[in-house]
């Protein structure tokens, strides 16, 4: 007789379930409790190491995902050699046909976490939103962004779109202040005053170098003042630091600013 391919199945009884439902609560409640431990044992360590330890929280939590999947199966199933084997293959089939996109999104999520494509701490940009990695669940990354906004970004994202991690790991990022400014002017000297300010900034990595390029545009010249951020999450107020104090400096210089070109609503009036 032909072996139902299910038949690895145990019939349950209802302290199965039960145990099922347990083990499953306990897993979301030790997930919780890693993600916060994890989360205050990073902001009482050293500036230093916070990102390396926040790193772990994706780790932890997928080992406890797969000896959840572990426990739950060895309730529900006798877990023979052919009979995992079967049940993977069950499975797959059913993530292939019903649940593609939700398979996709969690293989992403695996390659991510073991790439270490990104982990908590993180700034990254992907599709042109910009934000702090708060957590990395199995389905999709979620992003703080400066507005203080929640996004949730599927990890499936990864095989299509171009994700720009300005940290990598580490604590500090570079920064970039701009300024527009009219192009009769002495460059050099404005250039100088500009690397000044930057380097007078609270907010600064200690230690490491300014730099300011220069670039003449149609509409005037184009200045780009670069520093180095103690901790990523003042990356915003060291660039608001720059552009108040730049601004200043340059008033005290009589630099003029340049204008926004006007746009063209319609065609061009005939010459005479």
């Amino acid at each position: 007789m032909e072996q139902h391919a299910l038949s690895f199945l145990r019939e349950l009884a209802w302290e199965d379930l039960a145990l099922v439902v347990a083990i499953f609560v306990a897993s979301r409640l030790l997930v919780a409790a890693a993600r916060n431990a994890i989360r205050r044992v990073a902001e009482n360590a050293a500036p230093a190491r916070r990102l390396a330890i926040l790193g772990w929280s994706p780790k932890i939590r997928l080992l406890i995902e797969i000896f959840t999947v572990a426990a739950i199966l060895s309730v529900i199933a006798d877990l023979t050699f052919n009979n995992t084997v079967a049940l993977i293959a069950s499975v797959g089939l059913v993530f292939a046909f019903a649940f593609k996109d939700y398979g996709s999104c969690l293989i992403a999520g695996l390659v991510a976490i073991l790439e270490n494509t990104y982990q908590p701490g993180d700034w990254i940009e992907i599709d042109g939103l910009y934000g702090e990695v708060k957590a990395i669940g199995m389905r999709a990354v979620y992003l703080i962004t400066n507005d203080d906004n929640e996004v949730v970004i599927p990890h499936s994202r990864l095989w299509s779109s171009s994700i720009t991690n300005t940290t990598g790991g580490k604590r500090s990022l570079l920064c970039v202040a701009n300024f527009y400014l009219d192009p009769d002017h002495d460059a050099a000297a404005v250039r100088q005053r500009l690397i000044e300010v930057a380097a007078d900034c609270p907010f600064r990595q200690p230690d490491t170098a300014v730099a300011a390029t220069v670039t003449e545009r149609p509409w005037g010249t184009h200045y780009r003042l670069k520093a180095q951020v103690k901790d990523s999450r003042e990356q915003f107020r060291l660039m608001t630091d720059l552009t108040i104090r730049g601004k200043a400096a340059l008033r005290e210089m009589e630099v003029r600013f340049a204008q926004a070109p006007y746009a063209e609503t319609g065609p061009r009036p005939a010459l005479n």
